[in-house]
């Protein structure tokens, strides 16, 4: 398998050099059923399923029958507030409901580093070194992404510390900032280009079991507490 490269920039914005990506992240065939299937789920899952309307029930009279059976030459009705009166109730409208999708983590992952290659392939992801701005200044963030070319839709992916750099470009249009566990399909598939930092770029899409973080827990304490 090949390397895959990615550009790397200083924080103003200046040509480094290049980085090597993780090639089971960002070098796999990307997998096209599974990477709409999660991105299906997680569309529907942000749906609020609150929509709502009254059957003939549910709506306010209707129920003394609005004349006789027979007699008058008109057609038999029981109600006004049957479905096709004005003013009546909703036949078969929608009713609150939850439109979430079940989603198997291994697929969810897999979707991610499939739409993290097909990015890498393009040539669209950007790695940036950390960047220590003093003071958070949206102009200076709209000069960096002038400077490495991502003037469309872009994700950046930052460390939760990085508060200067969330502050610099959440002001932007079309900018959009994650931390790198919380990247999802969705977020690469509808970017332009994406800005990783040195950090995130090793973080994103290796999730952590619960056994390694017992096993990191255990040895942190064994650290701190001496020899077991």
């Amino acid at each position: 398998m090949s390397e895959i490269k990615a550009p790397l920039y200083s924080a103003d914005g200046t040509v480094k050099g290049e980085v090597t990506l993780d090639a089971e992240v960002f070098g796999i065939e990307p997998n096209m059923a599974v990477m709409h299937q999660v991105v299906t789920a997680q569309l529907a899952g942000a749906r609020s399923g609150t929509a709502s309307t009254k059957t003939r029930g549910e709506v306010r009279g209707g129920g003394r029958k609005p004349w006789r059976q027979k007699g008058l030459g008109r057609a038999r009705q029981g109600s006004i507030r049957a479905p096709h009166w004005s003013g009546g109730g909703i036949a078969h409208g929608p009713k609150p409901r939850d439109y979430s999708q079940r989603t198997p983590k291994k697929m969810k992952r897999l979707a991610l580093r499939s739409a993290l290659s097909a990015r890498a392939a393009e040539k669209a992801i950007l790695v940036v070194e950390p960047i220590t701005w003093d003071t958070p200044k949206t102009k200076q963030a709209a000069a960096f992404l002038g400077k490495v070319g991502s003037t469309r839709k872009t994700v950046i992916v930052v460390n939760r510390d990085d508060v200067a750099v969330h502050r610099a470009f959440r002001n932007l249009p079309d900018v959009v900032i994650v931390e790198p566990g919380h990247v999802t399909t969705y977020d690469v598939l509808w970017s332009d280009r994406m800005v990783f930092t040195t950090d995130t770029v090793s973080a994103v899409a290796r999730p952590t079991t619960r056994f390694q973080v017992a096993a990191d827990d255990f040895v942190k304490e064994s650290t701190e507490g001496g020899e077991v």
